[in-house]
């Protein structure tokens, strides 16, 4: 397979936490051609899981102005913090819960078409509770809900559950402790 090459890239807008770049690039053919992407830090989520439940948060998300059903998750915004810690740190923060056992279950691109955020998923078992600290006004207004791994798929199917990495996080998490 011919390989594309990046030409140069093109600060459009550069915000707290992400970037939005115009690349232009040369295709195996000579073509030349921009695309606008969106660079991230990138992210961890983490499938907490007490007693056969997952242990999710409802929280507003603003690009969608409205209130979704997910798995804790958090920017990888400290420099040189290797994921596992982050996941840690977020799991904290958001449900109060520690981790005794924390375990990769994969690594995967979110919106690889316009966006480099590359996120990790853990499982976090042997869990304990511990006191949370929730940042921002998003998270300070979450609600903590629990759901039984077995009804996964049918709230994926209804739609109860739409958001992509919590998706892939409940499955997964499912499937190894199954």
């Amino acid at each position: 397979m011919a390989d594309f090459e990046p030409i140069d890239e093109t600060v459009v807008y550069a915000g707290a936490f992400l970037t939005l770049v115009q690349g232009r690039f040369r295709s195996p053919d000579g073509e030349v051609f921009t695309r606008e992407i969106v660079r991230h830090p990138g992210a961890v989520v983490v499938v907490a899981v007490v007693d056969g439940e997952a242990v999710m948060i409802r929280q507003y998300r603003a690009a969608i102005n409205g209130h979704v059903l997910e798995i804790p998750a958090g920017k990888r915004d400290v420099a040189g913090e290797a994921p596992a810690t982050t996941a840690s740190r977020e799991l904290i923060e958001e449900v109060g819960l520690r981790a005794g056992r924390l375990e990769l279950l994969c690594a995967f691109h979110n919106t690889p078409g316009f966006c480099d955020e590359y996120s990790y998923c853990f499982l976090a078992t042997d869990c304990e509770e511990v006191p949370h600290d929730r940042q921002g006004s998003e998270e300070r207004h979450l609600t903590v809900e629990r759901i039984a791994l077995d009804r996964v798929p049918e709230l994926i199917a209804d739609g109860t559950i739409s958001d992509g990495k919590s998706i892939i996080g409940l499955l997964l998490a499912r499937d190894r402790l199954a």
